[in-house]
């Protein structure tokens, strides 16, 4: 009889550890991340000016926001928009009519350029070398401007099903990031175009939750 027990306990104990691994039909390993891109490429045919390129600057695209990502648990460091946005607007810029339109200036890293060109100067000068470095660039229009806005969870909502303990969840939300973007001329100062533009977001989250429940005779 007490063997009977010894077996019998060593049995539940066994069981109340195991690892939940049946297959209900369902994934055990959460689906990657997707993500369904809706790029406008028409701006990459637009017959560039007869003119020639403008000279344009970009010192940076700051987010002006401060918003932190959302979390429901815990406060969170990480920031909720792009951080360097201004490395997707140089981008842009250059790729714009195939690169007709802009001739883009570095002025985000223009204190590494400046002290890169100083190196070359004092370089030449001692050993005797009197080359001149190119001048640099000087832009004629400024490209200024950020992230104004983000609104988080505007809309909410998910759906789910349980059947004996076991069930997906599916859960989604919608955010919405507002930029804005204007050109100023270096001549005069003028904000010469300023527009402002609004983009949604939503996302979505699908879990699996299992639940069991042991009789522990208590």
């Amino acid at each position: 009889m007490k063997r009977f027990f010894m077996i019998s306990a060593l049995m539940l104990l066994t069981s109340g550890c195991a690892t939940l691994t049946e297959d209900f039909g369902f994934p055990n390993e959460p689906e990657p991340a997707k993500v369904i891109k809706n790029e406008n490429t028409e701006f990459l045919t637009i017959k560039g000016p007869s003119t020639g390129k403008a000279v344009v600057a970009v010192y940076g695209f700051e987010d002006k926001t401060g918003q932190r990502k959302p979390s429901e648990r815990m406060a969170n460091i990480s920031t909720a928009v792009t951080q360097g946005a201004e490395v997707w607007l140089i981008k842009a810029l250059q790729e714009v009519g195939n690169g007709e339109w802009f001739q883009v200036v570095e002025r985000v890293g223009l204190e590494n350029l400046t002290k890169e060109r100083q190196i070359i100067r004092q370089s030449r000068a001692s050993v005797g070398d009197e080359r001149a470095l190119r001048p640099m660039l000087f832009a004629g229009v400024l490209v200024e401007g950020g992230i104004i806005g983000y609104d988080s969870n505007v809309l909410t909502g998910g759906a789910g099903a349980r059947y004996l303990g076991v069930g997906p969840s599916t859960q989604y939300r919608q955010d919405i990031v507002t930029i804005t973007m204007r050109m100023v001329s270096v001549q005069t100062g003028e904000v010469l175009i300023s527009v402002s533009t609004t983009k949604t977001i939503i996302s979505t989250g699908t879990s699996m939750t299992f639940f069991r429940f042991f009789d522990m005779g208590t």
